[in-house]
């Protein structure tokens, strides 16, 4: 930004940033205009801003709501918004604030869901001195998915595309042999906006309810791509729920989607089980027997006193040639109560 619209940002109802009056074609995620003044009015603010083939960029901060004029500073292009002591000039709403690792948990999963809506955009997050995450920016949405939900979700996950109306729907649902208990791993974006819409979660659901038990959640990424003209992205102030022109329409492509790909791939989905599970069933460690190793020969070894080809174990517990096997147990006496 250039210093007068670094000004300007700062300002209440600075919501002008289109650069045409075609309100109905909103491309950018945007907020509204109260969120950077109101941001700045309850912590310690710097924005750094410097514009595009410029060698230098502006510098402003603020305290408490009090702006000083900007000034000067050594920037690359782009903006850097910098937030400290949130809330330190309002103690009531300081005290409401949850726990540390809970505020970060949350810090951490809107950022996430912006990763993965924006793989051309590298993310960094770090937390005090400790670096919490990194992802690269990604040519494949894919790519981008598999740094931040990681190897697990693709080995339970199948692609899912559709098509309806001018209406387009990509994105990776898992198999329905990989569920959750909440439906926090289900991820929606529309047009690159990460929302969390009912009518999108409930058409989730609905695909998967003759597949999974009552209580059990899919895990998915969706990204459903719908003309402008065609959404209403002002209907929440966080902008985390939208308005679809054809709510019938967008919900059936869901659906559909779902479960046509769930039907493609149900033998994949019956041979995909968690390896947790599979190694909870696998047996117990035993210790390598000798090619040529004879119970015959040890136990005569045994007998005649000299050790041959008895393994150790054996010459500590000579009782394990001749104990019968741990499923076969031989009969108790009968208890009898004394007279």
């Amino acid at each position: 930004m250039s210093r007068d619209d670094l000004t300007l940002a700062l300002e209440r109802h600075a919501t002008s940033k289109l650069a045409d009056e075609q309100l109905v074609q909103i491309s950018t995620l945007g907020f509204r205009g109260e969120a950077l003044p109101s941001i700045a009015s309850v912590s310690r603010m710097t924005i750094t801003s410097a514009r595009r083939g410029s060698n230098s960029g502006w510098k402003v901060t603020v305290e408490g709501g009090q702006r000083k004029a900007p000034v000067p500073a050594a920037a690359v292009p782009g903006t850097t918004i910098d937030v400290r002591d949130l809330f330190y000039a309002t103690p009531a709403r300081l005290k409401f604030l949850r726990a540390p690792q809970t505020e970060l948990a949350a810090a951490m999963e809107a950022l996430n869901r912006l990763a993965m809506g924006h793989p051309e955009t590298s993310f960094r997050i770090q937390h005090g001195p400790r670096a919490l995450a990194s992802y690269p920016a990604a040519q494949h949405a894919a790519d981008r998915l598999r740094q931040v939900l990681g190897q697990e979700f693709f080995e339970n996950a199948v692609e899912v595309q559709g098509f309806r109306d001018g209406a387009v729907l990509t994105g990776h649902a898992s198999l329905p042999t990989f569920h959750k208990a909440t439906a926090a791993f289900q991820f929606l974006f529309v047009n690159g906006r990460p929302v969390r819409d009912r009518l999108l979660q409930t058409a989730v659901r609905v695909a998967y309810q003759d597949v999974l038990a009552h209580g059990r959640h899919p895990g998915a990424v969706l990204f459903l791509t719908v003309p402008f003209e065609d959404l209403d992205v002002n209907v929440h102030p966080a902008k985390t729920e939208v308005r679809f022109r054809d709510s019938p329409g967008i919900r059936s492509l869901i659906i559909g989607s779902l479960r046509e790909c769930i039907a493609r791939h149900g033998q994949k989905s019956s041979m995909a089980v968690h390896n947790s599970a599979v190694a909870a069933f696998q047996p117990s460690s035993v210790p390598p027997r000798p090619s040529s190793f004879s119970y015959r020969t040890a136990a005569a070894s045994l007998r005649s006193g000299t050790p041959g080809e008895a393994p150790a174990e054996i010459l500590e517990e000579p009782s394990r040639l001749f104990a019968p096997p741990p499923h076969i147990r031989p009969p108790q006496p009968a208890f009898e109560h004394p007279e």
